[in-house]
């Protein structure tokens, strides 16, 4: 319900045809992925777990009850002289009557218990597992959005270079056919520039498709409706979009680590608390109704008894001692990974921020190289309607093109995976 009502209203407040930026994609995913959601369940479920846990320490109520019919009286073997026989001899003695019926109600409290405290301990650390679980599905969910969004921005700008770049080669081939049907040029020229025409209808069917796949995985992690078209506004082609606080570090697998070591701790003090007994305050109300039809007799007998139950594990075969071995080497374990892990992270965010520099000029380079070609490609042309270039020149001058826009595309896209693959390994995208 809460699921459809966050839905619900972020729809109401903007047109479903609307520009969506990032952070309202991110916003969407927050409340509508399906993942994050089960990771939510998740937390909501150890809750449950740990009150049912705390329920365990009320007292508790039972009832049982046992009809039996003897078809045949079990008998005992007793001395004969305990009935004034010989002795030495012994006779068979039956004990109850065909029909019983037994009744119990037993009210059972917990005094003491060893392993409750590190039950409680335990969950509560879990708790804080499932949290960190859950903010480091966000932060997956999140980057995989931020990445498929980048990507779309790549296509988008690449269909508009494509787009321009189809409707000044059909200008060009027009004016070829012309000089064609004139007798001006050999249709090999023209020819020449319809291959290039093919080329770039091929690429925007190719870029075309690629972006309606991206644009279904986008709906699937954001929760957006399937049959609604998902319009994304416009990312400026500028360095560094992302990166606002470097120093918000939420390195989440280190705090994983810290919260699986503080359980083996609690694991440790539970195995040493199981040395002590258990110790239970038990009462049991019994009703038995006893029949014989042969000889007309019913009788029924009630009984009452309070008790301490006590349990005490005096020698379990050593289990608990190589429990609490494992449980060391498991604390070495951890350790190591803690260590292992902060340098990973340590070395990742560092490759990534050298990364984003690499990028970041590289994008201001090609920038610059889209420049040049545009301006080699508009002599060219000049020179070619006025008949002092050839087809191939042209040609050239073309793809030279096509190359300084794939470039620029290409590289945004990269500089926009570098700034991601560091908010990731500083758990920071927001």
């Amino acid at each position: 319900m809460k699921l459809l009502v966050s839905i619900c209203l972020f729809l109401s407040l903007q047109d479903l045809t609307a520009q969506l930026d990032l952070k309202s994609c991110l916003a969407m995913a927050d409340t509508a992925n399906l993942t994050i959601r089960n990771a939510e369940l998740d937390i909501e479920i150890n809750k449950r777990e740990r009150s049912s846990y705390l329920s365990s320490r009320l007292p508790q109520l039972g009832f049982n009850a046992d009809y039996k019919y003897n078809a045949k009286i079990p008998g005992q073997v007793v001395p004969a002289a305990f009935f004034g026989g010989q002795p030495g001899t012994y006779a068979t003695v039956q004990f109850g009557v065909p029909y019983v019926l037994s009744n119990n109600v037993q009210l059972t409290q917990i005094l003491f218990n060893s392993q409750l405290n590190y039950g409680l301990a335990a969950l509560k650390i879990n708790a804080e597992i499932v949290e960190v679980q859950r903010n480091m599905t966000v932060q997956d969910i999140r980057y995989q959005v931020s990445n498929t969004y980048f990507l779309l921005q790549g296509l988008e700008k690449q269909l508009s270079f494509l787009e321009s770049n189809l409707s000044q080669t059909n200008k060009v081939l027009k004016n070829m056919n012309s000089l064609v049907e004139k007798g001006l040029a050999l249709q090999l020229e023209a020819d020449k520039i319809k291959v290039n025409l093919l080329n770039l209808e091929n690429g925007i069917a190719s870029a075309q498709a690629s972006k309606e796949q991206l644009l279904d995985l986008l709906k699937i992690l954001i929760g957006y409706p399937k049959d609604k078209t998902l319009t994304l506004a416009e990312d400026v082609i500028i360095e560094q979009s992302l990166i606002k606080a470097e120093d918000n570090k939420q390195f989440y697998p280190l705090k994983l680590i810290e919260s699986q070591q503080e359980m083996n701790k609690e694991e440790g003090k539970g195995i040493k608390m199981s040395y002590l007994p258990n110790l239970n305050l038990y009462g049991v109300y019994n009703y038995s109704y006893n029949i014989k039809p042969e000889d007309d007799f019913r009788k029924g007998i009630d009984g009452v008894f309070i008790g301490l139950r006590l349990d005490w594990s005096l020698f379990d075969g050593l289990q608990r001692m190589h429990k609490s071995k494992m449980n060391a080497i498991r604390s070495d374990k951890l350790t190591n990974q803690y260590d292992l892990a902060n340098q990973q992270l340590e070395m990742a965010a560092n490759q990534a921020k050298r990364q984003i520099k690499l990028k970041s000029d590289a994008l201001s380079l090609s920038r610059e190289q889209l420049k040049l070609a545009e301006n080699v490609y508009q002599q060219t042309n000049f020179k070619f309607e006025k008949g002092l270039a050839n087809s191939t020149e042209l040609i050239l001058a073309e793809n030279s093109l096509y190359q300084a826009q794939n470039n620029i595309v290409s590289t945004y896209v990269q500089l926009r995976q570098a700034e991601l693959e560091y908010l990731k390994s500083i758990g920071n995208i927001k």
